[in-house]
This record gives C-alpha cells, sequence and structure tokens, in this order.
C-alpha cells in the first residue's frame, strides 16, 4: 500500500491527510503563534487577543492543505490578499512570518519532505501578499 494514496478512493492524499490532520494542524497554529507574537516585524500586525486570529489560521491551513473547506464554511471565500491589504506587510515581514511558521512546522512535523513541500505551498501565499515596500514601511 502506498502511503501517499487514500485507500478507499485511490486519490493522492492531501497533505492535511498526510500530516495526521486536525491534531497536527492544531499543533503548528499553537507553535506558531507564540513565535509570531514574539516576532518584532510580526507582532505589531496582530492584536492582543490572538485566539481568534489563531482559530482562522486553524481553519484556513485545514482548507489549504486538502482538509474540510472550514474556513470557506465559517468565512466565506478566503480572499486572503483582500483580507489582508489593510496590513502593511513588507517582503521582510513575509520573509519573518515564514521563518516562524518553518520553525512551528520542524517543531511538529516528523516528515522533512513533506514539511518542505508545505513550506513551497506556503511561500508562494506569503509573498503574494507583500503590498509594501520596506522604505514605505519605516515611514
Amino acid at each position: 500500500m502506498n502511503p501517499e494514496h487514500n485507500q478507499s478512493t485511490e486519490r493522492p492524499m492531501s497533505y492535511y491527510e498526510q500530516v495526521g490532520g486536525a491534531p497536527t494542524i492544531r499543533a503548528v497554529v499553537e507553535a506558531f503563534y507564540p513565535r509570531v507574537v514574539e516576532h518584532p516585524l510580526l507582532a505589531p500586525l496582530f492584536p492582543e487577543d490572538i485566539d481568534p486570529v489563531m482559530d482562522k489560521q486553524e481553519m484556513f491551513l485545514t482548507q489549504y492543505f486538502g482538509g474540510p473547506q472550514l474556513y470557506t464554511m465559517k468565512e466565506g471565500h478566503p480572499r486572503m490578499r483582500a483580507r489582508h491589504i489593510r496590513f502593511p506587510i513588507t517582503p521582510d515581514r513575509a520573509t519573518a512570518w515564514l521563518s516562524c511558521m518553518q520553525q512551528a512546522m520542524d517543531e511538529v512535523i516528523e516528515d522533512k519532505m513533506l514539511r518542505e513541500q508545505m513550506m513551497e505551498r506556503l511561500a508562494m501565499t506569503a509573498y503574494f501578499f507583500v503590498n509594501t515596500d520596506e522604505q514605505e514601511a519605516d515611514m
């Protein structure tokens, strides 16, 4: 049996399924946000009460990595760039976000190749959100 295929449908397993589903996604989110709220470039972008943000991130990552469409069911279409446009996201902030996520994934997900594939997807998304250059952010 190929571990990357779902036996009942013979479709490739999603990243969500490969990492172990909801408990692993939640563990990644819980490992990620303490890093974010301590990061000097990222912390100013987040509210003091981080719990609702964590819940949305969990729903989004679940959906993004092929799990149930939790984010869409609760929040509507993700429209992630539009939802983030009000925040000054610079290339350095995107890199910082990815660094925090990489550390969280390294802590939670054992399979290095799987982590790398997931991070490649997230990197495309993170840099798509960039809406401010570094000089503008300093003003």
